[in-house]
């Protein structure tokens, strides 16, 4: 049994996301702690001027997609899973094993348990850091994300709802169209999130050369006509410890 669990906010999650989590924390016999290293929409679209180069930029956290002059295809900096996952719960990790600010310790002082399932199992990293041991508690069970679905079912439980940005550029064609017919308050907070964020691009941002869109077509959500499809880009395979989405 774990002593506690830890959710990272980026607090730009699906409504449906944190009423199911209010849920959750009344059913687990342990303590959820819940961390945040602020509001990644506004953070995203904050506008600053390199002390280096003296070029303005908008401060983006998250890889949108970027249509060039030329019709090229690119993708901005990732660093959300970093800054907005990891960190924030190493931080709380290290305050519970009462470790001091500062100090990295050499030892193994803490076993994380990480959700991955035996659908995504190229996704387990081992932790970077040596006080910290990476565990995959579904992978040693051999369970499925059908197995843990058909578990909660079978048990009479709620079926849990994806995680993730609900304008998470790594969007397949399918879930947008999810988000769009039956999340239509929080599609309407991506289709604001990418208005805002091509405004501030095009009114400030001196290093960017091109159109940024949340969806890979390269089309306006408010526009897109999304067609399912298998486009999506298999970008969690790289990124950090595979803590994104969990």
């Amino acid at each position: 049994m774990p002593d506690c669990a830890i959710f990272a906010d980026t607090q730009a999650e699906p409504r449906e996301v944190y009423e199911w989590l209010d849920w959750l924390e009344r059913q687990l016999p342990f303590k959820v702690h819940r961390v945040t290293h602020g509001n990644i929409a506004e953070d995203s679209l904050r506008r600053r001027t390199s002390g280096k180069s003296g070029k303005n930029y908008v401060q983006n956290s998250i890889p949108f997609w970027i249509k060039a002059p030329d019709g090229s295809r690119g993708a901005s900096t990732r660093k959300c899973t970093r800054d907005y996952k990891i960190y924030p719960i190493q931080r709380k990790a290290k305050e519970l094993c009462g470790i001091p600010k500062g100090r990295l310790p050499k030892t193994h002082m803490l076993c994380q348990w990480i959700g991955i399932s035996t659908d995504e199992a190229h996704r387990m990293k081992p932790s970077a850091l040596p006080w910290i041991k990476n565990i995959w508690p579904l992978i040693d069970q051999d369970i499925s994300r059908d197995d843990c679905i058909e578990w909660m079912a079978k048990r009479g439980y709620p079926r849990p709802p994806r995680s993730a940005c609900v304008f998470c550029p790594y969007h397949s064609s399918t879930e947008w169209q999810r988000l769009k017919t039956q999340q239509p308050t929080d599609f309407a907070v991506a289709v604001e999130f990418e208005r805002s964020l091509k405004a501030a691009i095009a009114e400030h941002d001196e290093v960017i050369r091109g159109e940024a869109f949340m969806w890979d077509g390269l089309v306006n959500l408010a526009d897109a006509d999304f067609r399912p499809d298998d486009r999506q880009a298999n970008l969690f395979s790289n990124e950090c410890e595979g803590m994104c989405g969990v």
